[in-house]
């Protein structure tokens, strides 16, 4: 839609601009010809937003501004010139005002370029879901971003199924970790499907490895300049291999400290049957639907899942806490299985892993795995592990397994995406986290067994 719009836009300054060279030439006509189409172009911009399956959202509002601003000023320039203005307006002037309206219009369209109209998948379970949401202060941590001694914040979010009668402790809570520069919405479409099939899913922000985040100011938390140079360092080539696994050993530390955090503070809200003053929530109403959320989680089945890094942080708190039921690996190497580097090799934690594991791949990951066998990190620890599983999507890539070629596909192809269809990738995936999930925190299917 915002093509659309463009070249409407293009249409009505290119007829401004051709009737400003003959009917309009004169300046005090062409002052009322402007507020005319600038009221145009308004008036086209709010037929579009009335249009079904368009959404008046982030994608349009800085256009809408832009309109709003444009009219505002013809119609003020008219009011102050309309009696002065003499003489002709320039053929020069009209082309480069014409030119000069037309770019700043397209790029206030921008977000409307990279986004789509995506509202989400249809979900398969019978629950409706609802969205609730914290910051949880980690108060052993101080925040290492920061200067100013304050303590590591966790923003978290819930997803939940929505019914009035859900029995205490029915729904297995799966925790989710997304990866470098990603955001807690990542996976909104694995979150629903989970939630609708009876799940509490909690997706975490890793401030300042996130795109954005707030924290508990309402301060809005960037990336890292610093972690943004240092991921961009590891994927050039000829990197020295113990610079990548010094640097994916500190990133890890954060972010499993972090969802250690998420896990025991829930878990100790649950245990106390309410919150504490390490949960920061906006509102009574926030907190009520928290411990209700709270109520009906089954902290004694609990699923861990993130992608790429988000992925090896899952992999590596799967295997130190005794409290984790499944993990879920999308596309991520298991970073935090590496001990070291020397002599030309990394060195492996040799004890088996003990959480039934399952790592979905992009077609390119697994067959480059292939290449090295058990000498490749994934594959050593999948050999080694009590409960291993392995699967790839043909013709999928690192971002299919995020929800990002479905709402911004420019994006996602900037990062990697492959031939495969999008939605169909996303969706293969979802059925698999789900039926994995159930089977190993639902004991509803041994086909994963």
């Amino acid at each position: 839609m915002g093509i659309f719009l463009l070249i409407c836009f293009i249409v009505l300054e290119m007829a401004l601009m051709i009737s400003s060279f003959s009917k309009f030439s004169e300046k005090k006509h062409w002052l009322v010809a402007r507020c005319v189409f600038r009221a145009g172009e308004l008036a086209v911009f709010l037929f579009v937003m009335l249009l079904p399956n368009v959404t008046f959202d982030f994608k349009y509002q800085l256009c809408f501004a832009l309109l709003i601003i444009c009219l505002a000023g013809a119609l003020v320039m008219y009011l102050i010139k309309r009696t002065t203005a003499t003489g002709k307006r320039s053929k020069a002037g009209a082309v480069f005002g014409a030119v000069g309206s037309i770019v700043i219009l397209a790029l206030s369209l921008i977000p409307a370029f990279i986004f789509t109209e995506y509202a989400g998948l249809e979900t398969s379970g019978e629950y409706e879901v609802a969205q609730a949401a914290a910051i949880l202060i980690d108060k052993d941590r101080v925040e290492t971003f920061e200067t100013d001694g304050s303590n590591r914040e966790i923003p978290v979010h819930f997803y939940y199924p929505k019914a009035k009668q859900i029995a205490q402790s029915s729904c297995p809570v799966v925790l989710f970790s997304h990866g470098a520069f990603g955001y807690y919405q990542s996976n909104t479409s694995t979150y629903m499907e989970l939630a609708s099939n009876g799940y509490v899913v909690i997706s975490l922000d890793h401030p300042y490895h996130s795109f954005f985040t707030e924290d508990t100011g309402g301060k809005l938390i960037t990336v890292d300049p610093t972690f943004l140079q240092e991921v961009m360092y590891v994927n050039k080539n000829n990197v020295p291999e113990k610079d990548i696994h010094d640097l994916s050993h500190k990133w890890l530390a954060i972010r499993t400290a972090d969802i250690d955090c998420v896990l025991d503070s829930v878990e100790a809200a649950k245990q106390n049957g309410t919150v504490n003053d390490a949960w920061f929530i906006e509102s009574e109403e926030e907190k009520s639907a928290i411990e209700s959320i709270l109520a009906m989680a089954d902290v004694e089945k609990i699923g861990l899942m993130g992608h790429s890094l988000g992925g090896a942080a899952s992999v590596s708190v799967g295997r130190d806490r005794d409290d984790v039921d499944a993990v879920i690996d999308l596309d991520g190497t298991m970073l935090g299985e590496q001990t070291g580097y020397a002599d030309g090799k990394y060195q492996y934690v040799e004890d088996t892993y003990p959480v039934p594991l399952f790592a979905l791949d992009s077609e390119s990951h697994y067959y480059e795995g292939q290449k090295y066998g058990n000498l490749y990190v994934n594959y050593y620890v999948l050999e080694h592990a009590l409960d291993a599983k392995h699967e790839y999507i043909p013709g999928a890539a690192h971002m299919n397994f995020t929800d990002l070629p479905l709402f911004a596909p420019p994006l996602a192809s900037m990062l990697g995406t492959g031939s495969v269809d999008a939605t169909e990738c996303i969706k293969t995936m979802n059925a698999m986290v789900l039926e994995y999930m159930n089977c190993y925190l639902k004991g509803e299917s041994a086909a994963w067994k």
